[in-house]
């Protein structure tokens, strides 16, 4: 495969100065082991809460909370099947903790089930206090996803790999 450096730094430093990777065209850093294989079960993503996204107690609103869970669930259910997916269902929503201006939320979405075209995914919202090791499960829900293929249609998902989660 050519050259495969030990320390990555250089390999920046070096694709800088000359313009090119040293491995050769076609050759990505994930073939080369670089880049880390993402689990296709599991989604994070992690937000701050700013002024904009609250209400007047100054917490955030359950709509913006459902829609970044919506998002979420979406990118975990397409990482799962890489396929066009919508929502079809939200099955259960429990607001447990509010959600302050100024903090961070970490989602945590996961395919919990493949039908033979829908998934089943659970996100769960974290709540961390920005400045301190505070952190507390805020709220969660669980989404149905259905894949779409080219004519808008439901097509079959894979399994889940290993079984539910």
């Amino acid at each position: 495969m050519g050259f495969i450096p030990a320390d990555w730094s250089a390999v920046v430093l070096l694709v800088f100065l000359v313009g090119r990777a040293p491995w050769g065209p076609g050759v990505t850093l994930a073939a080369l082991g670089a880049v880390p294989a993402v689990a296709p079960r599991e989604t994070r993503v992690t937000h701050v809460v700013f002024p904009g996204l609250t209400n007047h107690h100054g917490t955030l609103f359950g709509g913006e909370a459902l829609s970044l869970m919506d998002s979420a669930a979406f990118i975990a259910a397409t990482r799962h099947c890489r396929r066009k997916v919508v929502t079809r269902h939200l099955n259960a929503m429990e607001f447990r903790n509010p959600i302050p201006q100024g903090s961070l939320v970490e989602l945590v979405a996961r395919v919990v089930r493949a039908g033979r075209t829908s998934m089943t995914v659970q996100v769960d919202v974290f709540r961390e206090d920005m400045y301190s090791e505070e952190r507390e499960l805020a709220c969660a829900g669980t989404f149905t996803l259905v894949a779409l293929g080219e004519d808008g249609r439901p097509v079959p998902v894979p399994p889940l790999v290993g079984g539910a989660a």
